[in-house]
């Protein structure tokens, strides 16, 4: 371990927060000699501390800290005070992410070109593209291991899988594979393959699964350039009178203030914490919150149109064996207006255990209708509906008058469904019925959306400053030295899990800072 930077070196890169986006960028500019500290919220849990179980990981790594709801989402209702399901512990959710790695498509970059004008939707082409991308994408997944991508063999298929595929091929669908994982399918990277134990959401306890705190962060830090600081809550970013970010103000884990000065700051807390922390650092020279000129922080909130479908069938499926989420149907992830709605959606396979099925299948829900269904858990296969949201601005992340226990404004998070999310969402439902219908279900039960573990948007990269926060490296317009690393910058959400999009840009990001630091720009 590096020896603990000073509070007061100010020639320190600092990043606040340690998931895919912070701690893909921590490891790689200390892998490039930059000094960096790396501030996280939650606590340090190694693989061995993991529990192979829902209820107790949720208790020991979620985000617990409460939040406000607001909208017409039924997350609101269901679960006011969580609506987004996110980790609190180095390494961020890539410690408890499913593992699917999946390229943005072509036409998800430039979504106003392609989609057009869409009433009450905030649609903006990204600065960037695909062919830009691709390089990034390639070192990425290769960094990650990436099933299906350099000579690297896809994962088996479960029951659940086989149940999803031969549905699927009945009805006409040609894509369907055991997905791009970042999952070992064979030994690499100094970790074993996956052993197919199952609820794998929670830590890979094998080591399997690609984390930034299995696989980037410890070889940032054998570099001695890197520093993880765990229970630590960035409260403040404080600037210089020029409007330069100088430090930030955090509480340790006893609770105490500290400051940490600092030559440039990259926030990576996700689409929540990201925005409310540049919000709660308004000053006299920021009054309306930090980078928030354009008045986009906190805006185009988003969450991925989702929802699931389970089938029940005769005879068992046992679907929580193997890997989670290993199976993918992306035939309808294409943009054809003439479904009734733009841009597209993928199925992927899902399973929860029992008790988590009983709160998520149908929230409140309970009598015969409700029993019967959680009676056929083990005949029961399932999948999860991931496809492109909708900016919106009033979907946002504001702060309430209500504070936490560093006296932080607690965040409020509003959301409500574009009518183009609603009905990609029940065509979504039919089809994913008729995959399992087409195989002898029994039974099959639409599930509304759980709280969202793909947040987005926030902090919107845009090519004019007045359109979002940052640029097309995640710099914030407003000031140089201030960076968002996290999936807040991403301009729209696209059909696609956004985690190795999220490393892609942070890798591209890392080499950017580098050689502006190399030249003396920052």
């Amino acid at each position: 371990m590096p020896a603990p930077y000073d509070l007061n070196d100010d020639s320190v890169v600092v990043i606040v927060g340690s998931g895919a986006g912070g701690g893909t960028l921590g490891t790689q500019l200390a892998l490039k000699g930059i000094d960096t500290v790396i501030l996280e919220a939650g606590s340090r849990h190694e693989t061995w501390d993991f529990i192979n179980d829902e209820w107790d990981s949720f208790a020991q790594l979620a985000w617990k800290d409460k939040r406000r709801t607001s909208g017409d989402w039924r997350v609101s209702k269901d679960f006011p005070n969580l609506p987004a399901w996110i980790v609190k512990s180095v390494g961020g959710s890539t410690v408890h992410w499913a593992g699917a790695s999946l390229r943005f498509q072509e036409h998800e970059f430039k979504t106003k070109t392609h989609y057009g004008e869409l009433a009450d939707a905030n649609l903006l082409d990204w600065p960037i593209d695909l062919t830009e991308m691709e390089p990034w994408y390639a070192m990425a997944e290769d960094r990650m291991g990436v099933t299906r991508t350099n000579g690297i063999p896809g994962l088996p298929g479960n029951n659940n899988f086989k149940v999803m595929e031969a549905g699927a091929k009945k009805i006409g669908y040609k894509e369907v594979h055991t997905g791009r994982m970042a999952i070992n399918s064979e030994p690499r990277d100094d970790r074993g393959s996956c052993l197919q134990i199952g609820f794998c959401f929670q830590g890979c306890k094998s080591g399997a699964k690609w984390s930034t705190l299995v696989a980037e962060i410890p070889k940032g830090e054998a570099t001695g350039k890197l520093e993880v600081r765990p229970d630590c809550m960035v409260l403040k970013i404080e600037h210089n009178d020029a409007g330069k970010v100088t430090g930030v103000v955090y509480a340790d884990k006893e609770g105490r203030m500290q400051r940490q000065k600092a030559r440039m700051i990259a926030v990576a807390g996700n689409s929540i914490e990201s925005p409310r922390l540049l919000l709660n650092s308004a000053s006299s020279k920021f009054p309306d919150g930090l980078a928030n000129s354009s008045g986009q922080v906190g805006r185009n909130y988003m969450r991925h149109t989702t929802g699931s479908v389970y089938g029940i069938f005769e005879k068992p499926v046992h679907m929580y064996r193997g890997t989670t989420m290993a199976g993918i149907i992306r035939d309808e992830a294409k943009h054809d207006p003439s479904r009734g709605f733009v841009g597209g959606y993928e199925f992927e396979t899902l399973s929860l255990g029992l008790p988590f099925m009983a709160a998520f299948l149908d929230p409140g829900k309970w009598g015969r209708d409700f029993s019967s269904a959680m009676d056929g858990y083990a005949n029961m296969a399932g999948m999860w509906i991931v496809g492109e949201d909708m900016p919106r601005a009033d979907n946002r992340v504001t702060l309430s008058d209500e504070k936490d226990e560093h006296g932080m404004p607690i965040p409020d998070v509003h959301f409500d469904d574009h009518e183009n999310d609603t009905a990609m969402r029940n065509h979504a439902y039919k089809q994913g019925a008729a995959i399992y219908d087409a195989v002898g279900a029994v039974r099959t039960i639409e599930t509304p959306p759980y709280p969202s573990t793909h947040n987005l948007g926030t902090n919107r990269m845009s090519e004019k400053p007045e359109d979002g926060v940052v640029n097309r490296f995640g710099q914030a317009h407003d000031i140089s030295n201030l960076f968002v690393s996290d999936g807040s910058q991403f301009t729209t959400g696209a059909a696609e899990n956004p985690t190795l999009t999220i490393v892609a840009l942070a890798l591209r990001q890392a080499d950017h800072i580098a050689g502006r630091m190399a030249k003396g720009e920052l």
